[in-house]
C-alpha cells in the first residue's frame, strides 16, 4: 500500500488538498482511503458528507475515516483498570466510569497514529491501495511523526531487552534482593507497546511513504516551507510533491489589489521550482466544498518518481583513515547546527529540531573527527578507535 502524508502551515488549506487527492486517486482507480483526526470535522466539510469514527464510502472507490479519539482513550484507560484491578481494590480506589471521560491532549494525534497503523495491518478484504493522511499543521505533524520512535527509545531505556529477559527470575530475585520487582503486566505492556509502536514506525519508514508538502505562495509560505522540509529530512522522511495551494490568476488587471500578492506569488513560486517540484492549485474564489469544487481543482493524484532518502557511510579508510557519514539537511545553517556523541548514539540538532539516532554499527568502533556543512550535506566524519577497531595482521 501506498501513503501520502501531507501537511504544511496552519491555514494553508492541508485538510482541502487531502481531500482532492484521494478524489483523483479513486476517480483515476485507485482504492483510496482518506484518514483524519480533526475534531472539528473540516475533512467532512470539504467532501459534503459527514465523517466519523465508522468508516464511510464517498464514491465507489472513495473511502473517509475519523477516528474518535475520546472513544480510544476510554478504552485504553478501561483496559489499564482492569488490568490494575487488584492494586486499585487495595487501595480503596475508586473507579473512572469510562463514559465520563473525556481526552487528554494529545489524544487527537495519539488516535491518528493508530489509524495509520490499523489501516496498513488491515484485514485482505479491507485493504486500500493508497492511503492518504490528513496530518495537522506542520509543527505538530512534525511532532507527531517523531513519536513512534521517541517513545521506542524511551522503552528501550526504561526496560532494556535484556531486562526483560530476566523476567522469569523475577520472584527469586524479589526474594533476594528483599524489594518488589516490576510486576509481569508491566513487561506485557511494554512488549505491547513496543509492538504497536514498531508497527506505525514501519509504515512512516516504508519505501511507500511519503510527505505531500501543502503551502499558499508568499513569504510566510516559503519561511514554513523551508523550516518542515529541513525537519522532515532530520527524521529522513522523503517530500514527494510541494503543492502551491490557492495560486491566483495572472490575468488580474494592473491596477487591481492583487498585483502586490501576485508579486510574491510569483517570486515564492520562482524559488520553489529551483528546489521542489512543484504542483499548483488554482483560487476557485471561494473555499472548496464537495466533490464537484474538489476535482476542480486538478490535484496531482500518486507520484511515482521519488528517491528514497539514504543516510551513506562512505569509506575513506584507504585514502584518510575517516568513514563519513553523510546526512542530507536541506535548509539546514550551519551556526544552527550542534552535534554531540553519546555512547552508540548521536544527538543532532538542526534549527528548532532535534534527533537522536543510532550510529551505524560500523561508527560505534569509531571516534568523531569533525564535521562539515556543503551543499545541504552534513558530512560527519569518523576515526576508527584502536581500542575496539580489529586490528590487521
Amino acid at each position: 500500500m501506498r501513503t501520502i502524508l501531507i501537511t504544511g502551515p496552519g491555514g494553508s488549506g492541508r485538510t482541502t488538498v487531502a481531500a482532492a487527492t484521494a478524489l483523483a486517486a479513486a476517480r483515476q482507480g485507485t482504492c483510496t482511503l482518506l484518514l483524519g483526526a480533526d475534531r472539528d470535522d473540516t475533512l467532512g466539510a470539504v467532501l459534503g458528507v459527514r465523517t466519523g469514527p465508522a468508516p464511510i464510502t464517498v464514491e465507489p472507490r472513495l473511502t473517509a475515516w475519523r477516528p474518535d479519539p475520546a472513544q480510544g482513550f476510554r478504552d485504553g484507560l478501561a483496559a489499564l483498570q482492569d488490568r490494575a484491578a487488584s492494586a486499585l481494590d487495595l487501595l480503596g480506589a475508586t473507579r473512572l466510569d469510562p463514559e465520563e471521560l473525556t481526552p487528554l491532549p494529545g489524544a487527537d494525534e495519539l488516535a491518528l497514529l493508530r489509524g495509520l497503523r490499523d489501516a496498513a495491518l488491515a484485514e485482505p478484504r479491507d485493504h486500500h491501495e493508497l492511503l492518504v493522511v490528513d496530518l495537522p499543521p506542520a509543527p505538530r505533524a512534525l511532532a507527531l511523526l517523531a513519536l513512534p520512535e521517541e517513545l521506542r527509545r524511551y522503552l528501550r531505556r526504561l526496560l532494556p531487552p535484556e531486562r526483560q529477559a530476566a523476567r522469569a527470575l523475577r520472584p527469586v530475585l524479589g526474594r533476594l534482593a528483599g524489594v518488589p520487582m516490576p510486576a509481569e503486566a508491566l513487561y506485557e505492556a511494554a512488549a505491547r507497546w513496543d509492538l504497536e509502536l514498531a508497527a506505525t514506525e514501519a509504515v512512516l519508514a516504508d519505501r511507500n511513504t511519503v510527505v505531500r508538502l501543502v503551502a499558499e505562495p508568499g513569504p510566510a509560505g516559503v519561511d514554513a516551507v523551508r523550516s518542515a522540509t529541513l525537519g522532515l529530512a532530520l527524521r529522513g522522511l522523503r517530500t514527494d510533491l510541494l503543492v502551491a495551494n490557492r495560486v491566483l490568476p495572472e490575468d488580474t488587471p494592473a491596477d487591481s489589489w492583487l498585483t502586490g500578492p501576485l508579486a510574491q506569488q510569483r517570486k515564492a513560486l520562482e524559488e520553489w521550482q529551483g528546489t521542489y517540484d512543484v504542483r499548483t492549485t488554482a483560487h476557485l474564489g471561494r473555499d472548496p466544498r464537495g466533490t464537484d469544487d474538489l476535482a476542480a481543482l486538478d490535484t496531482p493524484g500518486v507520484n511515482g518518481d521519488v528517491r528514497p532518502v539514504e543516510w551513506p557511510v562512505t569509506d575513506r579508510l584507504a585514502e584518510d583513515g575517516v568513514l563519513v557519514w553523510r546526512i542530507p539537511l536541506p535548509g539546514a545553517i550551519r551556526d544552527e547546527l550542534d552535534l554531540i556523541r553519546r555512547g552508540d548514539e548521536l544527538v543532532l540538532t538542526a534549527g528548532p529540531f532535534r534527533r537522536i539516532v543510532p550510529l551505524p554499527s560500523a561508527l560505534r568502533r569509531c571516534t568523531v573527527d569533525g564535521a562539515a556543512l556543503r551543499e545541504d550535506v552534513l558530512a560527519v566524519r569518523f576515526r576508527p578507535d584502536p581500542r575496539l577497531w580489529p586490528q590487521s595482521r
